[in-house]
């Protein structure tokens, strides 16, 4: 497989600071590829990069052969680029539907003229937006019960489902996930990382994902890479990352 992802010599720092210090990584088309390491270690920094929320001070980001080091987030996410984040970030007053299709917006071809008067080419934009939003995100996530409530009356877990949702509806190469299990109980855990594979496998997206849960970990991930302190301290394959040394030490403890 070829790399999706390449970070070459990443550096951050804030007012002095140093967050990122060296950090390279390769991701190849179609994995699933874990970022874990302590609080602190710089992980959602990373992303943060990655989709250009930072500017990093040094190195390089290349997405699908193209070099994004530099480029605005907006553009970034028209290449491909999906995001989720730590803490939900989603209209809470508007539905399930209106949220996902706020993922698409990023690809409209209408201008305001047709949008703004809803005929023609834009009705026709924005019907095959929802079936392509139900048969591509609503069905494969089991959200179809919920996609006309108002996301502020959904349980946790739920929204995080639709977050995802709404990531998925930017039809992206590249999804970033920044702890999709985090707060979730048992069964919703084991129902993420069934959509999460689920995305990866029938959709094909090649997922980044920042996870606290080894046995997660383990279950669904091809490479791992282990951060302390910003920097880079292992990358390989779960079980290899499991039993390095230095990731027991940093991260995982003895027991």
């Amino acid at each position: 497989m070829d790399d999706l992802l390449r970070v070459e010599g990443l550096f951050l720092s804030f007012k002095g600071l140093r967050v990122l210090q060296n950090v390279g990584l390769n991701v190849k088309a179609g994995e699933i590829f874990a970022i874990i390491g302590p609080n602190g270690a710089g992980k959602t920094s990373l992303l943060n990069c990655i989709n250009r929320f930072y500017t990093p001070d040094r190195g390089r980001i290349i997405f699908n052969g193209i070099d994004i080091t530099r480029m605005a987030s907006h553009k970034i996410a028209a290449l491909g680029i999906g995001r989720t984040f730590q803490n939900i970030e989603l209209f809470k007053g508007m539905t399930v539907l209106e949220n996902i299709k706020l993922g698409r917006h990023v690809h409209m071809k209408t201008g305001i003229l047709s949008g703004s008067l809803y005929y023609g080419r834009a009705e026709r934009e924005e019907l095959e937006i929802r079936r392509e939003i139900e048969h591509d995100v609503i069905d494969l996530l089991e959200i179809e019960h919920i996609r006309n409530s108002v996301v502020r009356t959904l349980p946790y877990g739920l929204q995080k489902r639709v977050e995802l949702a709404r990531a998925l509806a930017l039809k992206p190469k590249l999804l970033l996930l920044d702890e999709p299990m985090a707060g979730m109980n048992v069964e919703e855990t084991e129902d993420m990382a069934r959509f999460i594979l689920d995305v990866n496998e029938e959709l094909g997206n090649t997922i980044v994902l920042i996870e606290h849960d080894m046995g997660v970990i383990m279950d669904i991930c091809d490479t791992v890479c282990a951060l302390e302190f910003g920097a880079m301290i292992a990358q390989g394959p779960p079980a290899e990352i499991q039993s390095n040394p230095e990731v027991i030490r940093a991260y995982l403890g003895s027991g």
